[in-house]
């Protein structure tokens, strides 16, 4: 009798612990967070799960601090009309591309000219001569290396593409603003894509 209620405890447990484990093997069902890949580490004879956390910068307060906050700043500011900008410029190529008579490449350009105008006049008008640089450098990143002068000249025409540069050297400033995303713009880049992850924007450079 003592042998028999072995033998049925002993079923009765091997019931509860496989049967479910058989169970949900034959149901399973993989979600979204069952498939991740990760980096781990081994520590101690335990693996762990572990990152590359961003590099974050940290300074004292003093020239370095205030600068690096200065171009953050005009980062934040700019980018949006930057990628507005590459965005525009690519439809107008796009658009233009089916037309043959200059007079209706004009006349299209001229409509897209007030639209822009009259959705960015006041906000760019606030500008200041340091964002206006920055503006440059990142219109150049977002149209994949067209300068601004070079836009102004194809859309407009030599005479007033020259006529702005003009302009902007009185500022000491210039239209054909360079953009080098893993060189001397680095801290620009990097601020960029940080905007980008805040507002969930796809990344690309």
């Amino acid at each position: 009798m003592k042998i028999r209620n072995t033998i049925v405890a002993v079923l009765v447990l091997l019931t509860v612990s496989v049967g479910p484990a058989l169970k949900a093997t034959a149901q399973v069902q993989y979600g979204i967070n069952d498939t991740l890949l990760t980096g781990a580490v081994v520590y101690e004879g335990d693996t762990i799960p572990a990152q590359v956390l961003p590099v974050v910068f940290v300074w004292q307060r003093g020239k370095h601090s205030r600068k690096w906050s200065r171009l953050r700043n005009a980062v934040y500011v700019t980018y949006p009309y930057a990628r507005k900008a590459g965005a525009v410029f690519t439809d107008i190529e796009h658009n233009i591309s089916g037309m043959s008579g200059k007079s209706e490449i004009r006349r299209y350009i001229n409509s897209r000219e007030k639209e822009l105008k009259k959705e960015f006049s006041d906000p760019l008008k606030n500008l200041s001569v340091y964002q206006g640089k920055i503006l440059m450098k990142l219109i150049n990143r977002e149209t994949g290396g067209t300068n601004c002068y070079d836009i102004l000249k194809e859309l407009k025409g030599g005479v007033t593409a020259r006529f702005w540069q003009t302009v902007a050297f009185l500022f000491g400033s210039s239209l054909k603003q360079p953009y080098d995303a893993y060189g001397s713009d680095s801290d620009i880049e990097y601020i960029v894509l940080e905007v980008q992850r805040m507002y969930g924007w796809p990344q690309y450079q």
